[in-house]
């Protein structure tokens, strides 16, 4: 534009000069500069149309491009390559124009990585575990060093960590090289399961067979090094460690991915694993866990009709299950043990009645009653909701919420014996210190049931996550981990004499009856609140449900009433949205973008009738809150109209894709991760295994109500016709949960339907199988998706 504008005034000047000084300039012919036509947009690749036509219930329809998840077909299959090809270089010369800020903006997103060499030591009894890179490798390593030989280990960052020059010892001890592992599984290292056993001398773990695509089962001499000769298992889901150590339980899954049998291993023997469990219903699911104090393994079995929990005794697997707890339909259960008691988390019905949050039921292990009594630990507050408990041996610690206030509390134990629940606060809970706007809580392994410091990872859309340990004696806390990205650096403490020094300092902070720090204690967190603003609103949807809607800019770059702004949603599996700080967002905050988080009907953080009033046959709940957010941005001017974005994944993805589908002209872009958008044949002819769990979220097709509902959510069939869409980068992968075919239906299908604007470009980009193992590799995935935004929402 300033180049034309230039241009524009030197014609003029000439022109000018010559019609006052025609007399010396009447046989000279004035010849304009000859402007460069600008290079005509790529065209976007034709997928081939091959219709097949589907009829199910009273439905039928049509379907052009099927053939693309035709995994058996290697003609098809060639043909997708060739049409994946074309993609990824339509894909290339639309962004050409962006190579430079893409460079920029992934230098930006790299300066920002958190370069921890090691992950916070981890006590549990007379060991630290953790997990460092050695320089030049792509993997980490799982060490151990001994927590009394700690003092002299100061950082794990210079070449002679691993030396205690005062005793002359090696202190460090490596048990398992994944740079070693990856070798071991053609290149690759993605580890699903880690136990290490009770007595501390073995290792069992799960690593990816890419080439099979499961998970195979090792167990490792963490005295020697040395594998074990058994088990080796594969499709291996879950592990529990049994007779202190001696033994091993493990699922494995069918072909479909369904966990349904479990063996015992005998380490050390050479008889063959025993199978203490077969659930042949393939509607039934097999999970195993093993209690902190390793007295019991929990056995939960659930289908779409029932959930049950049975126990094994540790030290006796062989001496069968028994059924503790039943009821009907899949609900979440987590069981405990602790000095007698039996103690169950969940969100089950009471008296035939659906609850909306979760409870603590507790029974005594020797209860000889059938069916097995259970009673409430606490009296129902409808004010102050228990998200989460862990336990260790002196304590109870609580994840409670009130209305959007996150709070972690400990009440000492044992419990007292009384027979009726009492009010939390009679207990006399004692708050932990924590920052403003916390989005989630998560508890840490807490591996150590013996220790009264349990760690937590706090996080929040304006602070960098904080691993915290808590010493629920005495109050105090420690961050033990958090990045810096005011200094650029991270916050690792290692080493007592070090972190003791610190703590004292800094966060000598007693116990509180209040949920919140002290004001004057805000900034031990490193909370980046005073240069990023967080709000909260409340939205009202089209039925008048209040939708919560947090949004997040930069104190000194946002431009009022001319932000340009980004709409994360989800909405699904009663999750919580992810709204945690994302360094890569910086870099869009920075430049006066608004980001925005729509915690909609379907997710989490509202309770079980929240979740369920966005699945199955109410699914368009959740679309219309996503939008009623939308509108709310554009017309209370937060963010600029015409420069709103969306985005979207996994099943985030079917969310914003919904949206647009039901308002085009609401967004200018948007981009869609690993999405979930052909929702009618995923769930009616599933190519990658389902579980009941996603069924239970959009719907069984054999009920014609469900089969209907899913008909008019799903992205695919929903394209409107002669529409122009926002630009939409959709980024998907063939090793991921939704298949690549998907996005490629989705793309192919817009293309064909919608108007074709070369400003609104429809993109499918392909990302290779390892980017999640890769920092770097994200940071150049981020830098693509930032790009496109910045080239469609804000030139």
């Amino acid at each position: 534009m300033l180049r034309h504008l230039r241009t524009t005034v030197r014609h003029r000047s000439t022109i000018i000069l010559w019609h006052h000084h025609n007399h010396y300039h009447r046989s000279a012919k004035y010849n304009p500069p000859k402007t460069a036509n600008p290079p005509s947009p790529p065209k976007p690749p034709k997928a081939p149309q091959k219709p097949q036509t589907f009829t199910f219930h009273d439905v039928t329809w049509e379907d052009p491009y099927s053939w693309m998840s035709s995994l058996q077909d290697k003609v098809a299959m060639r043909h997708m390559d060739m049409y994946m090809e074309q993609e990824e270089k339509y894909t290339e010369a639309v962004m050409s124009d962006t190579e430079r800020l893409q460079t920029k903006l992934q230098s930006e997103m790299a300066s920002r990585l958190n370069f921890d060499l090691s992950t916070p030591p981890l006590r549990w009894g007379p060991w630290l575990y953790y997990r460092r890179v050695e320089e030049g490798k792509q993997y980490p390593v799982l060490c151990r060093r001994l927590a009394s030989l700690n003092e002299e280990f100061i950082s794990h960052k210079s070449p002679s960590s691993g030396f205690d020059f005062t005793s002359g010892k090696r202190i460090e001890q490596k048990l398992l090289d994944y740079n070693q592992e990856a070798e071991r599984f053609g290149g690759y290292a993605y580890e699903e399961l880690s136990e290490i056993s009770p007595d501390h001398k073995f290792l069992a773990y799960t690593m990816y067979d890419k080439d099979n695509d499961y998970f195979k089962l090792s167990v490792r001499n963490l005295n020697s090094g040395a594998l074990c000769s058994k088990p080796h298992a594969n499709r291996v889901s879950n592990l529990a460690w049994v007779k202190d150590g001696q033994a091993l339980l493990y699922v494995v899954t069918d072909e479909n991915k369904r966990p349904y049998r479990i063996y015992c291993s005998m380490i050390g023997s050479t008889d063959e694993d025993v199978l203490l469990l077969e659930e042949q219903d393939e509607n039934v699911y097999v999970n195993i866990r093993h209690t902190k104090d390793f007295h019991f393994v929990t056995v939960n079995t659930f289908s779409p009709t029932f959930s049950k929990v049975f126990l094994i005794n540790a030290a006796d697997p062989f001496s069968g299950m028994n059924l503790v707890w039943e009821s009907e339909g899949i609900v979440h259960c987590v069981l405990e043990h602790h000095q007698g008691y039996l103690y169950l988390f969940t969100d089950a019905p009471k008296d035939g009645q659906i609850v909306d949050n979760h409870y603590l039921l507790r029974s005594p292990v020797d209860s000889s009653s059938n069916p097995r009594i259970w009673e409430n630990v606490f009296i129902g507050d409808q004010n102050l909701v228990i998200e989460d408990v862990d336990f260790c041996n002196s304590h109870l610690v609580l994840i409670t919420r009130e209305g959007r206030k996150y709070g972690i509390c400990s009440v000492a134990l044992p419990l007292p014996g009384w027979k009726q629940a009492v009010h939390l606060r009679e207990l006399q809970p004692h708050f932990l210190p924590l920052p403003k706007h916390v989005c989630n809580i998560s508890p840490g392994p807490n591996y150590d049931y013996y220790s009264k410091t349990m760690r937590f990872t706090i996080s929040s859309p304006v602070m960098p996550d904080a691993v915290v340990d808590y010493d629920l004696s005495n109050g105090k806390w420690n961050i033990v981990q958090q990045q810096n990205m005011l200094h650029e650096r991270t916050r690792i403490l290692y080493g007592t004499a070090l972190s003791s020094a610190i703590a004292e300092k800094t966060t000598n902070v007693k116990f509180s009856s209040m949920n919140n720090v002290k004001s004057e204690d805000r900034n031990l967190w490193n909370d980046l609140s005073e240069f990023y603003a967080c709000e909260h609103h409340d939205v009202s949807s089209y039925d008048g449900a209040m939708v919560p809607l947090s949004i997040v800019y930069s104190r000194k770059n946002r431009k009022d009433n001319q932000s340009p702004g980004l709409l994360h949603g989800h909405g699904a599996y009663g999750e919580i949205l992810d709204k945690r700080w994302c360094s890569e967002l910086k870099s869009l905050l920075d430049r006066g973008w608004i980001v925005a988080y729509a915690d909609v009907r379907g997710g989490g953080g509202g309770g079980k009738k929240w979740h369920h009033d966005g699945r199955r046959t109410k699914k368009q709940n959740s679309i219309k809150d996503y939008i009623s957010c939308a509108k709310y941005l554009v017309e209370k001017e937060i963010v600029q109209e015409n420069k709103l974005a969306g985005w979207g994944y996994s099943v985030g993805g079917l969310l914003v894709a919904s949206a647009i589908n039901c308002c085009p002209d609401l967004f200018r872009a948007a981009v869609l991760k690993v999405p979930f958008l052909d929702a009618t044949n995923t769930l009616l002819y599933p190519i990658l295994p389902l579980t009941a769990a996603d069924y239970e979220e959009f719907g069984y097709p054999g009920d014609i109500d469900e089969f209907h509902a899913m008909r008019k959510f799903s992205p695919y069939d929903n394209i409107q016709k002669d529409a122009l869409y926002p630009a939409v980068l959709v980024s998907s992968s063939f090793n991921t949960r939704f298949g690549v075919w998907e996005a490629a239906k989705w793309v192919a299908r817009v293309r064909e339907q919608t108007i074709y604007d070369p400003k609104h470009p429809i993109l499918l980009n392909l990302m290779i199988d390892i980017v999640e193992e890769n920092r770097y590799l994200q940071c150049k995935e981020s830098a693509l998706e930032t790009a496109f935004l910045l080239k469609t929402v804000d030139s």
